[in-house]
C-alpha cells in the first residue's frame, strides 16, 4: 500500500510566474496539511484591509466549513492548540475573541479530541482533530510571522 505524503504543499501564482509578483509578493500563501488518515487542512494568509487574512478550510470536506481569522485570531488559535495539548485528556475553558471576525475556541474530548473553532458569520463548527494539532501548529507560526508583515507593510503604507 502506497503511504501518503504527510505535508503537501502548493505553491502561490506569484512564486510560479516569478514575474507576476504584485505588490505583495508571495501572497496569498496556500498550504495544505494532510494526516496519515487523509485528513486534509488548508491554512491560507493574504492580504486585507485590516492587515492579514488567514483562512482555514478542509478541502476533503466541504461541509466541515471554514474559519476566517485576523492575525490576532490567528495568534490565539496557535496558543489555544498548545494549550489544548498540553490538556488532552483533561478539560480547559473556552477563548473568545471580538472584532472583525469573533470566534470562540473550545476543546471537546468525546468522542475524539478535537479544538472547535465556532464563528458568528458562519453556519456550523469547524474542527481541527487531534492528529493534526502539531501540523495545524507548526503551519501557523508560519502564518503567523507573515499575517504581521501584511499587517507591518499595511501600517508602512498608511504612514
Amino acid at each position: 500500500m502506497k503511504r501518503r505524503q504527510s505535508l503537501r504543499f502548493r505553491a502561490s501564482a506569484s512564486i510560479m510566474n516569478p514575474g507576476r509578483e504584485g505588490v505583495n509578493g508571495l501572497f496569498p500563501r496556500v498550504r495544505e496539511i494532510a494526516d496519515a488518515f487523509g485528513a486534509v487542512v488548508r491554512v491560507s494568509v493574504e492580504p486585507h484591509p485590516g492587515g492579514a487574512l488567514v483562512v482555514i478550510d478542509r478541502p476533503d470536506s466541504p461541509r466541515a466549513g471554514k474559519v476566517m481569522l485576523d492575525a490576532y485570531g490567528a495568534d490565539i488559535l496557535l496558543g489555544y492548540i498548545m494549550s489544548a495539548r498540553l490538556a488532552v485528556p483533561g478539560e480547559m475553558p473556552e477563548e473568545e475573541i471580538g472584532g472583525a471576525f469573533p470566534t470562540r475556541f473550545q476543546l471537546e474530548n468525546e468522542p475524539a479530541s478535537a479544538v472547535i473553532i465556532d464563528q458568528l458569520h458562519q453556519p456550523r463548527p469547524f474542527h481541527i482533530p487531534a492528529p493534526l494539532w502539531d501540523r495545524v501548529y507548526a503551519e501557523l507560526c508560519l502564518v503567523c510571522a507573515h499575517a504581521r508583515e501584511l499587517e507591518r507593510r499595511r501600517a508602512a503604507r498608511v504612514h
